[in-house]
């Protein structure tokens, strides 16, 4: 099936230099990359018209006005640019591995979308990972933490589907995902009204679990390197924690704002492939 990797930025080029890099050593490459820009400066445009020189797959650069952290919003613009029928969400800090993408459409079932997990790195690991993007890091290497998530053991992963079958949203993070695009159309994306750190993710996957489509978590494949840095947030604490928990209360479907917002200016004028400017 045709699928579209997107990928959510913003300010931060070297960390998107070494997750496209690691797009590229894929190996079922995605058919096309879209990178969800909330405001970066001009630089990481620079960046990407750099690489796209030499990127094995169509790239294409999908940029909102910095007003502020509204990362579903650029998100919705970037799954409604898309082509594919499949949908992989990965943040611009998550290095993949190479069987990323093969991984995850092994796992992708008609009526429910993928949650994967994320490696977490230290400082020291995420700098050797900028200074050699094409470098890969292994279970045993020095400054991985939370190292049962660098385990690849595909065995391993289908007991843990097996044993993990109740389909309601768990460890819900849009760093590693994937979802067919017609679901999430169904839903309407994420919802806009949502600005500020936290909870897009998880709102939008109870709105799928209330339609009837079901998480399937997977652990020991779809492997994700999370490079370093420092939390935007605190305490846990989210200003959008009213309308999740409105979400849930009201057993909500689909969202007022959202992805529709943007169907009909990417089918009018659909995104460059930057490897043809």
């Amino acid at each position: 099936m045709k699928t579209s990797l997107v990928i959510t930025t913003y300010n931060w080029k070297e960390a998107l230099a070494a997750v496209l890099a690691g797009v590229a050593r894929q190996t079922r490459l995605p058919d096309e990359v879209v990178v969800a820009d909330d405001g970066s400066r001009p630089d990481t445009a620079a960046m990407l018209a750099d690489v796209a020189r030499t990127f094995p797959v169509p790239l294409r650069h999908a940029w909102q006005e910095d007003a502020g952290f509204r990362v579903a919003r650029a998100r919705n613009r970037a799954i409604a640019a898309c082509t594919g029928e499949y949908a992989l969400l990965l943040d611009g800090d998550m290095v993949p591995h190479p069987l990323f993408v093969a991984d995850h459409l092994a796992a992708a079932r008609p009526g429910g979308f993928v949650q994967g997990s994320r490696v977490l790195t230290g400082p020291a690991l995420r700098e050797r990972m900028l200074a050699h993007p094409g470098w890969q890091p292994r279970w045993w290497s020095a400054g991985i933490q939370r190292r049962r998530n660098a385990l690849r053991l595909p065995m391993l992963s289908k007991a843990w589907l097996a044993l993990h079958r109740d389909g309601r949203p768990h460890a819900i993070k849009t760093c590693n995902q994937g979802w067919w695009r017609k679901d999430l159309l169904q839903v309407n994306g994420f919802d806009e009204r949502m600005e500020g750190w936290g909870r897009e993710d998880v709102e939008l996957a109870w709105r799928a679990h209330h339609a009837g489509l079901h998480c399937r978590p997977l652990r020991y494949v779809a492997l994700a390197y999370h490079l370093h840095h420092q939390e935007r947030h605190q305490d846990g604490a989210s200003p959008n924690d009213g309308i999740l928990a409105q979400t849930r209360a009201t057993h909500s479907t689909r969202c007022q704002r959202g992805l529709d917002q943007h169907l009909a200016a990417f089918a009018a004028r659909p995104l460059p492939d930057l490897r043809l400017a």
